[in-house]
């Protein structure tokens, strides 16, 4: 089974919180490490790779945190995983053996690259869609004045 690490879903995670919980001020950290008991050294981290990668914008400041860059629907599941995995394998080695270089590894990259051609169809706007339909409540519950 493929598995993503910890930062990655810590990654996503994070993200999802910050579109769902969308209002006018910016999303805390230490706010999205309550909701999600997020340990505060990954989030961190993670949280200044997406900014770097014009999927968050930071605000400093008391009232500071961190927002979506663009819109929900802008950006994908695989975008985040893409970001935080690319942090993490910097130092991928090459396979030992030839059989793990011509076999095997090019079977387990395309079976990664089919998991993120599905992530990629999937937006922060289908899943807060979904969250809605699942009736998760928001944090500070902001009233929808929309028609």
């Amino acid at each position: 089974m493929l598995k993503f690490s910890r930062k990655t879903l810590f990654a996503f995670e994070a993200v999802l919180d910050i579109a769902y919980n969308a209002r006018p001020d910016p999303v805390q950290s230490k706010d999205i490490n309550r909701r999600l008991g997020i340990p505060q050294r990954y989030l961190e981290q993670v949280m200044q790779q997406l900014v770097r990668e014009g999927v968050l914008k930071g605000v400093r400041g008391p009232r500071g945190g961190y927002t979506l860059a663009r819109e929900r629907r802008r950006i994908t599941v695989a975008e985040i995983v893409r970001i935080v995995d690319a942090a993490e394998n910097d130092g991928d080695e090459a396979p030992a053996s030839a059989l793990g270089e011509k076999v095997a590894r090019p079977l387990w990259l395309n079976a990664q690259e089919a998991v993120l051609r599905e992530l990629e169809s999937v937006t922060m706007q289908d899943l807060c869609a979904e969250a809605e339909a699942q009736g998760v409540k928001r944090a500070g519950a902001v009233p929808d004045f929309s028609i």
